[in-house]
């Protein structure tokens, strides 16, 4: 039998079976440990799209809607790796 901890409050649709944990990275070390992975991992992935596009600051704001993250996507525009359905990047225009 499968089930899988995740951090919030509604789990999404899928397999294996899921509980939600408000304040789970408080709450289970099984949550805490994946969210430790889950940043680490994503920020190794920002640092090298800073290599590839510098002129976005990802390794300065790691993906989090700063100021100078909002003013480089005003003056570049979005590139491939921006997620759309975030309202920012829907909005900016180069």
């Amino acid at each position: 039998w499968e089930l899988a901890l995740i951090d919030g409050s509604t789990p999404p649709d899928s397999t294996p079976q899921q509980i939600a944990v408000v304040g789970g990275d408080a709450a289970s070390l099984s949550i805490a440990a994946a969210s430790v992975l889950a940043k680490v991992s994503r920020d190794r992935e920002l640092l090298a799209l800073d290599r590839e596009f510098p002129q976005y600051g990802f390794a300065k704001h790691k993906g989090y809607p700063t100021k100078d993250h909002i003013e480089a996507l005003a003056t570049h525009g979005p590139c491939e790796a921006h997620r759309r359905s975030f309202r920012p990047v829907r909005e900016a225009h180069p």
